[in-house]
């Protein structure tokens, strides 16, 4: 990445339940980190938590990432979307709305984008009700976002604190993460 005006800050929810769920949430964050003008520049620890909605299946493993990137904010969805399906992810009429996946990603925050489009709302509408995305995204807030400040998040995450079954499950280190997929 060169010019720093084409530079975006997103911060993007990750969640998987089928499988080795670990692997997967590492596999999904390499694969970004791999495409061209992206970097993956911090991730969060992974949560483990409870379904929300259906509740006939496994935990999650959840986390959030820090990425800068020069994509548009369809593309980057485009390209998540792709990777879901890449990964084994089910969409469509057959598959349980909230229901098992192995893999999940969302854009929660796009810079201070504020859109409602029929492919994609920014910021993500749901985020400040689930405790599984605010207590990983606040952990790794570079600095106070402009739409959502690091204070608002933080007391909307202790509001949901054990609500929702969201217990710490593993520490993270992203370059330590990063060493093991790529050996």
């Amino acid at each position: 990445m060169t010019d720093a005006s084409s530079v975006h800050q997103v911060y993007i929810a990750l969640g998987s339940n089928m499988g080795e769920r670990e692997r997967q949430l590492m596999e999904a964050i390499h694969s970004i980190h791999q495409w061209e003008n992206t970097n993956v520049i911090r991730i969060s620890d992974i949560y483990e938590t409870d379904p929300v909605g259906y509740m006939d299946q496994p935990q999650f493993l959840n986390m959030v990432i820090y990425v800068q990137t020069e994509m548009s904010p369809l593309v980057l969805l485009h390209r998540l979307l792709q990777l879901e399906l890449q990964m084994g992810r089910e969409r469509g009429e057959q598959s349980e709305r909230f229901g098992p996946r192995t893999i999940d990603l969302d854009i929660l925050l796009y810079d201070n984008v504020i859109t409602d489009e029929q492919q994609l709302t920014l910021p993500h509408p749901r985020m400040m009700e689930r405790a599984f995305v605010l207590i990983p995204l606040y952990a790794i807030m570079a600095h106070p976002h402009e739409l959502y400040q690091q204070v608002s998040v933080l007391t909307a995450a202790a509001q949901r604190s054990g609500k929702e079954g969201v217990k710490l499950w593993k520490t993270t280190n992203w370059h330590k993460e990063l060493e093991l997929l790529e050996n």
